[in-house]
C-alpha cells in the first residue's frame, strides 16, 4: 500500500478533489464549463477528471468506475456520445443519478457532475 494522498483540497467546501489510497484514486466533484450546454459540461467534467489524474501520472484509461450526476437524466445519450469519443472503448462501470444540484447558478448552471474511481496498481 502506498499511503494516502489528498489533492485539490477545497477548504471552503471541506472536501478533497481526489484521494489516492493504495492502488485506488477516488475522484470527487469533477465539473467544467458550468452554464454551457450539457455536452460541453460533460467534456469539461472529463477534462477536470483528466487533469487530476495527470497529477498522479494516470489517464482516463485508469478509470474503472464513475457516478454520473445529471440535473436531467434524459441527457444520458449526450454523455454516452462524449464517453465513446473520450474513453475509446475502455469504458468504466457506470451509475447514473438524477439530482437537483445545490450550486451557484441554479437550474441554469450546473447540469452534470462526474465522480469516479481509478486504479493505479500494476
Amino acid at each position: 500500500m502506498n499511503g494516502i494522498t489528498r489533492g485539490d483540497v477545497n477548504e471552503e467546501w471541506a472536501h478533497s478533489g481526489y484521494v489516492a489510497a493504495g492502488d485506488f484514486v477516488f475522484l470527487n466533484y469533477c465539473v467544467g464549463n458550468i452554464g454551457r450546454s450539457v455536452e460541453e459540461q460533460v467534456e469539461g467534467a472529463l477534462d477536470h477528471m483528466e487533469d487530476r489524474l495527470k497529477e498522479l501520472g494516470m489517464t482516463l484509461e485508469n478509470v474503472v468506475k464513475v457516478d454520473a450526476l445529471f440535473r436531467d437524466v434524459w441527457n444520458i445519450p449526450i454523455m454516452e456520445k462524449v464517453f465513446k469519443r473520450r474513453f475509446k472503448g475502455t469504458y468504466p462501470a457506470r451509475k447514473t443519478i438524477s439530482t437537483d444540484f445545490a450550486h451557484v447558478g441554479g437550474p441554469e448552471g450546473l447540469e452534470f457532475q462526474l465522480d469516479g474511481i481509478a486504479y493505479r496498481g500494476s
